[in-house]
């Protein structure tokens, strides 16, 4: 299936989003370009955002809907390494497109929490992480997540691309951000429910267009 097909999709199983139609195919391209470029996606979001963002990663980083199997010269090299485990491995192992949420990494948020600035948790890793031609995915219902918009400015700083996903009136993700999917919804539960299948759709497109 082409990747847009799953855009299509996506505005026939819910309708109301086909009023940011236009945004997540935008926001697919910066992605894409990313990936082509051998580039990685940053994700910040706090709650069920943060939850959000680990999700993300679980769809990019191993076989979605697709199996993505080693290429045949990678799983000869496996077997070379190592003839039994690289046996195993080269079974096993699925490709996966490079994506790190910046909510997991406990020893260093707290520690950055207690030593310098909490709000900047997520500034702190895009700028030890990032690099040009990488993305940032901001997600925030609100737009207007302090710690979100500080690691959006060290992504522009950067020469990163960003998206941000949010909803209301967009706030200042919507602003700030290359492409901005602000969501047809103002309460923050109904805002969270849409967010998934964009997102859902986003990691479909990009595992259709890679394997």
């Amino acid at each position: 299936m082409e990747p847009m097909k799953y855009l299509e999709e996506l505005v026939k199983r819910y309708p109301v989003l086909d009023a940011v139609k236009d945004d997540v195919r935008k926001a697919y391209e910066l992605l894409e370009a990313c990936y082509e470029q051998g580039g990685k996606l940053l994700i910040a979001g706090n709650g069920g955002s943060c939850a959000d963002a680990e999700h993300i990663v679980g769809e990019l980083m191993k076989g979605f809907v697709k199996r993505r199997e080693v290429s045949d010269s990678f799983a000869e090299c496996l077997r070379n390494a190592d003839e039994v485990r690289g046996a195993e491995l080269a079974k096993k192992l699925q490709g996966g497109l490079p994506a790190i949420a910046l909510t997991g990494h406990a020893g260093l948020s707290t520690a950055y929490l207690n030593d310098v600035d909490g709000d900047l948790i997520f500034a702190q890793q895009t700028y030890g992480y990032g690099r040009p031609g990488d993305v940032l995915i901001g997600i925030s219902t609100s737009g207007n997540a302090k710690n979100v918009m500080y690691a959006m400015t060290v992504a522009k700083a950067l020469g990163m691309k960003t998206i941000g996903l949010t909803g209301k009136d967009g706030g200042a993700l919507k602003r700030e951000a290359d492409v901005s999917v602000v969501v047809p919804e103002t309460e923050t539960f109904k805002i969270q429910e849409l967010h998934l299948p964009v997102y859902h759709a986003l990691c479909l497109m990009l595992e259709e267009r890679f394997f």
